[in-house]
């Protein structure tokens, strides 16, 4: 996939790529820290069709929500020759025990076995993180482990 990345004086950076039906969609960061997504004509990608404001949370949100499920199916494919072995991503939500709490307090791998391979924040993905990692609400784990493990780790997350 070919990201273009446009420079617009005096506004920020917008980056795009082209969909299969020729249509482009991408960002604006503008220069004050706005966000934009921004959907293009195929034959003009200046003249723009829609555009859509996104706070930073909101950009965070999106950004987790395309790109676990893409971590996750890759991680499965990797996997799809190891019998017994699955990928699944949990969501910590707010209020639940261990939002505001590091992976360490949950003792994940020994109560269940289950490994948290990365953790994804804001669009930003922490691979392997530590036991001091703190989850926050919003955050989506990938683990990987076996069906009971997963299982056990989606109580464990939810109630404790």
């Amino acid at each position: 996939m070919n990201v273009e990345v446009t420079p617009l004086p005096g506004i920020g950076v917008r980056k795009d790529f082209a969909l299969d039906n020729g249509r482009r969609v991408g960002v604006v960061t503008h220069r004050d820290g706005k966000i934009e997504l921004i959907v293009s004509k195929s034959d003009d990608p200046d003249a723009c069709l829609a555009s859509l404001p996104l706070t930073s949370d909101e950009a965070g949100a999106l950004a987790n929500l395309l790109g676990a499920p893409q971590l996750v199916a890759q991680l499965t494919e990797e996997h799809r020759e190891v019998p017994g072995i699955n990928t699944k991503q949990m969501t910590i939500k707010s209020g639940t025990p261990y939002d505001g709490r590091t992976l360490g307090d949950t003792a994940m791998r020994t109560r269940t076995g289950v490994s948290v391979v990365a953790v994804m924040r804001a669009g930003q993905v922490h691979p392997s993180p530590a036991p001091e990692f703190t989850f926050t609400a919003g955050d989506v784990l990938v683990v990987v482990g076996t069906a009971e493990g997963l299982e056990a780790a989606v109580k464990i997350l939810h109630h404790g």
